[in-house]
């Protein structure tokens, strides 16, 4: 995981069920099958990327706030803490 993520991740993506989901869409052909579908939004995330729409400082603009340091790392260990502390 990287140090400074833009967006945390979901609980889904953390315990490895998206990934396990993409793994049998391939397997199973649906991805090619459903291509030519996903030309259109696909053409528009390249047009953006060439704008520069997903740089590092286009994106902490919309965000209005800095990264996270360790993504939603951070939340967890803060939480984790304070629960022994309040145990002890």
């Amino acid at each position: 995981m990287r140090p400074f993520r833009y967006r945390k991740p979901s609980l889904k993506t953390a315990l490895g069920i998206t990934k396990a989901k993409k793994r049998i869409k391939r397997k199973t052909g649906i991805t090619a099958a459903t291509r030519p579908l996903r030309a259109a939004s696909n053409a528009k995330r390249r047009m953006k990327r060439k704008v520069g729409y997903y740089s590092a400082p286009a994106k902490m603009f919309r965000a209005k706030k800095p990264p996270t340091p360790l993504g939603c790392l951070l939340p967890m260990v803060i939480a984790i803490l304070i629960l022994i502390v309040i145990v002890l």
